[in-house]
């Protein structure tokens, strides 16, 4: 990864250069182009993406209704974050909506680093909780306004 990118990266903001070099090897940069899908709802969950530049949407599909867009992500922001949780699958899909810069993470190999080197995982597990916890309540907001405007409708 281009040491630049890697300074831009939100995540390691504060590590000491030795959690730095253990993290280093485990993330790539990685472009998308506008209207680009990244991942769709049900892939295997592989990777965990961190926006560095551009906008990304997540989308989900409910079984009875039409595709829902829950939030809208750009420069700081986490996702894919099913990778890091264990689930198997994505629970949402995530388009590119604007040409953008990316690291992306293997979950399993995230896993791995925890687990071999737990001070530095309990540090990134929480701020990616951080995060994660921030965005459940800007879906649940978005959820909300929706079954609103639906109610409002009828």
């Amino acid at each position: 990864m281009n040491p630049d990118l890697l300074n831009r990266f939100a995540l390691i903001e504060g590590f000491t250069e030795d959690q730095i070099n253990l993290l280093h090897p485990l993330i790539d940069d990685v472009t998308f182009e506008a209207n680009q899908r990244i991942f769709d709802q049900g892939d295997q969950a592989t990777f965990l993406y961190f926006v560095l530049e551009g906008k990304v949407s997540i989308r989900f599909n409910p079984e009875d209704g039409p595709v829902l867009s829950v939030a809208e992500l750009d420069e700081g922001d986490v996702f894919g974050w099913s990778a890091a949780m264990g689930s198997e699958c994505y629970t949402s899909s995530a388009v590119c909506t604007e040409r953008g810069i990316f690291v992306q993470m293997k979950g399993e190999e995230l896993k791995n680093l925890c687990q071999e080197h737990p001070k530095t995982g309990i540090l990134i597990l929480n701020r990616l909780a951080g995060v994660i916890a921030q965005r459940l309540r800007g879906t649940h907001e978005k959820v909300v306004d929706l079954l609103h405007q639906g109610l409002n409708n009828k």
